[in-house]
C-alpha cells in the first residue's frame, strides 16, 4: 500500500464530522455538550481543515508556526475565547475553550503548534482574573485579535517544578523593578510580544510569600531577548524557546494587578494550576482518541499474511484493551470538565485526571505504535509524530511524579 494514500485514509476517518462515533458518541460521554458547542465545534475543524499541509511542514522545519497564523485564529474567534466581552474577548463559557482544544488535538499531530490554549486558557484567566483595569485593556483585546502573542515563563534552567529556587530577580528601585534572570522551556517564547514572567521580589521571603508575576512585552522592553528555538524530541509545530531578561526596567503597574499583586503571584499561580491540568487533560485525551481512530484505519486497510491486520486476533484484542482506556480517560476527563465549567474543580481531582490521562496517553500509544510495525518509527506517519509529543506531557504542567505527591499529601492530610 503507497504511503501517501495510507495518510489520506487517515486524514479523512479523522477529521470527518463524525470520527468519534464508533468508539465514544454511542455511549453518551458527551452529553455536557449542547448545541452551541457543536455549532463551534464546526467553526474550530472547518479552521484547521482549511490550512495547507505545506504550510505546516514549514512550520516543522522552522520549529514552531509562524505568527501570520494567530491574526487568522483571531478572526475566526479562536482566541481568548471565555475572555469577557467587556475587555474584547469573545464571552462564551468555558466548555467552548473545552471544544476549541478538542478540535486542534483533533486534526492530527501535525497541530500541536500553535499554542493557541495556552495563549486562551492559560495567559489571559490570569489577566481577567487578576489584573487591573488598565492591564485588562491594553493587553486582552489584542490578544483576542492575534495581534499580540503571549507566553507565561516559570520554569527556569536550575529548576522547574521548585519554585524556591527560582532565581530570577526583579530588584525594588524607587518606584520601579530591575528584572533580572531567564526562563527555559517556553511554549510561544519565540513569537510571543508579551510575557507573562515570574520573578522573586522578596529573596529573604518563602517562595509563597516573594513571588511576583510580571507582564513584560517585548516592543517596550529590548531588554527582554529570545534565544534560538528549542528542537524537541516532538511537537515541532509548537515553537519552544528560551528567555532572557537584561537590566530591564519595570514600573510598579507592569506587576499583574499592580501594587497590590506584589508578592503574590505564587498564590496566583495556585489558583490558576486547576485549569492548566485540566488542559492538559483533554490534550492528553484528544491526541489518544486521534491516535486510536489512526490506528483503527491503519489496520483495516495494511494487508499482511493474506488479509487486513484487523483480522488478527492479537491485533483486536491489542485494540479492545486500548479502546476500554481511551473511554475510562474520557470519561474521566468529560467530568472534570464539566466540574470545572461549574467552579468545582479541586486541586486534588485536577491533579489525578492530568496524572491519569498523561500517563494513559504514553502507555496506550506505544501499544498503538507497535501494530503499525516499522512504519510506526517513520515520522511522515501520524503516530510516530502522537508517540513523540505524547511523551512531554507527563512532564509539563507538573511532572507525574509532583501530581503523585499531590495526591498523597490529599490522601494522609485527613
Amino acid at each position: 500500500m503507497k504511503s501517501g494514500f495510507l495518510r489520506n485514509s487517515i486524514r479523512r476517518a479523522t477529521r470527518k464530522q463524525n470520527w468519534q462515533s464508533a468508539n465514544l458518541m454511542d455511549i453518551g460521554t458527551r452529553k455536557i455538550y449542547n448545541e452551541d458547542h457543536d455549532m463551534f465545534r464546526e467553526t474550530c475543524r472547518k479552521f484547521w481543515a482549511s490550512i495547507d499541509m505545506d504550510r505546516v511542514r514549514t512550520w516543522e522545519e522552522l520549529r514552531g508556526a509562524t505568527p501570520d497564523i494567530w491574526k487568522e485564529a483571531g478572526a475566526a474567534g479562536l482566541l481568548c475565547i471565555d475572555t469577557p466581552a467587556e475587555y474584547g474577548g469573545i464571552g462564551a463559557d468555558f466548555l467552548h475553550c473545552a471544544v476549541a482544544c478538542e478540535e486542534q488535538c483533533y486534526a492530527g499531530p501535525d497541530f500541536y503548534g500553535p499554542g493557541l490554549g495556552l495563549h486562551t486558557s492559560i495567559v489571559a484567566p490570569y489577566l481577567f482574573n487578576y489584573g487591573t483595569e488598565e492591564q485588562k485593556m491594553r493587553y486582552l483585546p489584542e490578544m483576542t485579535s492575534g495581534e499580540c502573542i503571549t507566553c507565561i515563563g516559570m520554569t527556569e534552567p536550575s529548576g522547574g517544578s521548585d519554585l524556591q529556587s527560582m532565581k530570577t530577580f526583579a530588584k525594588k528601585d524607587g518606584d520601579d523593578f530591575i528584572l533580572n534572570g531567564s526562563k527555559t522551556f517556553i511554549s510561544n517564547g519565540s513569537h510571543a510580544t508579551m510575557g507573562l514572567i515570574a520573578a522573586r521580589t522578596n529573596k529573604d521571603a518563602k517562595a509563597a510569600h516573594g513571588i511576583s508575576l510580571f507582564l513584560v512585552d517585548t516592543r517596550d522592553h529590548p531588554g527582554f531577548k529570545k534565544g534560538k528555538t528549542l528542537k524537541k524530541l516532538g511537537q515541532h509545530t509548537y515553537d519552544t524557546a528560551e528567555l532572557f531578561f537584561e537590566d530591564i526596567r519595570l514600573p510598579a503597574s507592569s506587576i499583574l494587578g499592580g501594587v497590590e499583586g506584589l508578592n503574590k503571584g505564587f498564590y496566583m499561580m495556585m489558583d490558576e494550576l486547576p485549569r492548566e491540568r485540566l488542559g492538559g487533560a483533554i490534550e492528553a485525551t484528544c491526541h489518544l482518541e486521534y491516535a486510536f481512530e489512526a490506528t483503527r484505519e491503519y489496520t483495516k486497510e495494511r494487508q499482511a499474511f493474506g488479509g487486513p491486520l484487523s483480522k488478527m486476533q492479537t491485533i483486536r484484542h491489542t485494540m479492545a484493551d486500548v479502546k476500554t482506556e481511551v473511554v475510562q480517560t474520557r470519561l474521566f476527563t468529560d467530568h472534570c470538565t464539566e466540574l470545572f465549567g461549574q467552579g468545582e474543580l479541586d486541586y486534588e481531582t485536577a491533579s489525578m485526571v492530568k496524572l491519569y490521562t498523561t500517563e494513559s496517553i504514553n502507555r496506550n500509544v506505544t501499544k498503538l505504535l507497535q501494530l503499525w510495525g516499522g512504519w510506526g518509527y517513520m515520522w511522515e506517519y501520524p503516530i510516530a509524530k502522537t508517540f513523540a509529543g505524547a511523551r512531554v506531557k507527563t512532564i509539563y504542567a507538573g511532572t507525574s511524579e509532583i501530581m503523585r505527591e499531590l495526591i498523597s499529601r490529599s490522601i494522609y492530610s485527613r
